[in-house]
């Protein structure tokens, strides 16, 4: 074998302009695959972030209203239109039950009780249509993180204090310390005061969001002790729409995850998955084939000293581990000098691109970038090395 490497890298430094030129082919792929990928994977992880930074990756909610109507009379047909119910608000039966069993599931992080419902917001003589959300602070914030998004004030619920979004401070000309009356559409109608101004990057929760305790929007909302919906955080985000199908099973309430909320994002960002593999598979099928081409110049160009080799006692598996190494090696090292140059161009994008979002390469990228460059490299060698191997070494010292 020490034999095989020597003759492999010999023929190597003989084909040093062909040895370069493939080596920077496999660079530019191999970095090519290193940014693209890391590119990609900070730009999904950004729109989840952001996504799932403004609501709960499950929703459990009371199921919906029905027509109720007497089950048919045997041998009897009714031709009869059914008018789907209005969906009032209401809470969920047996809130508390469900909430401490849904919080004790293993799939399950955080678990939170929420009231949520229309309202109108007043100040003066300006009146918008807001959402009023009552929430526990301590459990809420697990789920998602309003208090890390105030802009002004502080994150202050319960009592008379509320938070209200910035498009809605700005269109209501709310400051801290400002006294909004709220009215639901129960009738109810309470003066509180502004606590704090969020903002969450979403143009319709910071133009109509409002938070308040959990009591004070069970009073508003006319549903005292009730709760509208339970928001969940689960251990694997992807796996959150099996988690809800389970809930809803299980208790036979209505459970939506975000995969079903999203699943026009959803689709996005399969397709984002779907684009990478096939770059990623083309630049690895691009690499091969160079590798290949280069080589079986080189078996051409090389067939004397081939010839030469095999008359000496060569045998066929060894003249086919010679050029199987130099496969591996040209793919090893120019995957090597690819996956540091991508990793540079990751740090020139986080230091003087658009900074919309940070790049991070995973401690596995630049290894599988490498092995499977250094696999094509070997693959690709196959057919040259079979082809040297092959040679009848009479007829190959005859070519000159």
């Amino acid at each position: 074998m020490r034999l095989s490497w020597t003759i492999a890298l010999q023929f190597l430094r003989d084909g040093r302009v062909q040895s370069l030129l493939i080596l920077i082919g496999i660079a530019v792929g191999s970095a090519v695959i290193v940014f693209i990928t890391a590119l990609v994977t900070a730009l999904q992880g950004n729109i989840v972030k952001r996504t799932l930074g403004s609501q709960a990756q499950i929703v459990i909610k009371a199921p919906d209203l029905v027509p109720l109507r007497p089950p048919p009379q045997r041998h009897t047909v009714y031709l009869s239109r059914v008018d789907p119910r209005p969906q009032r608000l209401r809470g969920i039966d047996n809130a508390a039950a469900v909430l401490h069993a849904v919080r004790a599931m293993p799939d399950v992080v955080a678990a939170t009780p929420v009231v949520s419902g229309p309202a109108f917001a007043q100040r003066g003589n300006a009146v918008r249509a807001v959402s009023v959300t009552g929430i526990e602070p301590s459990s809420y914030v697990r789920i998602i993180p309003v208090d890390t998004d105030v802009v002004a004030g502080s994150f202050a619920v319960g009592a008379e204090k509320i938070l209200v979004g910035s498009r809605l401070a700005t269109d209501l000309g709310l400051n801290v310390g400002d006294t909004l009356r709220l009215t639901g559409a129960s009738g109810q109608a309470q003066a509180f005061r502004v606590a704090g101004i969020f903002t969450l990057g979403v143009r319709d929760i910071d133009e109509r969001q409002v938070y308040l305790g959990l009591q004070q929007a069970q009073t508003l909302l006319g549903l005292p002790g009730a709760i509208t919906e339970i928001d969940l955080t689960v251990r694997q985000l992807f796996g959150a729409s099996g988690v809800a199908d389970r809930i809803a099973a299980t208790f036979g309430d209505k459970a939506e995850s975000w995969m079903t909320t999203n699943s026009q994002l959803l689709n996005a960002l399969r397709s984002q998955s779907l684009s990478t593999y096939i770059i990623r598979l083309s630049v690895a099928l691009s690499v091969a084939l160079g590798i290949a081409s280069v080589l079986a110049v080189s078996v051409v160009q090389r067939t004397r000293e081939i010839g030469i080799l095999r008359a000496m006692g060569a045998t066929r598996a060894r003249m086919m581990a010679v050029f199987l190494i130099q496969g591996g090696v040209l793919g090893l090292a120019g995957s090597t000098i690819g996956a540091l140059v991508g990793v540079g161009l990751v740090a020139l994008f986080n230091a003087y691109g658009p900074q919309l979002f940070p790049i991070t390469v995973s401690a596995w990228l630049v290894p599988q970038a490498m092995l499977v460059a250094t696999l094509a490299g070997v693959l690709a060698a196959y057919a040259p090395a079979r082809r040297a191997a092959h040679l009848d070494p009479v007829e190959a010292i005859r070519t000159v």
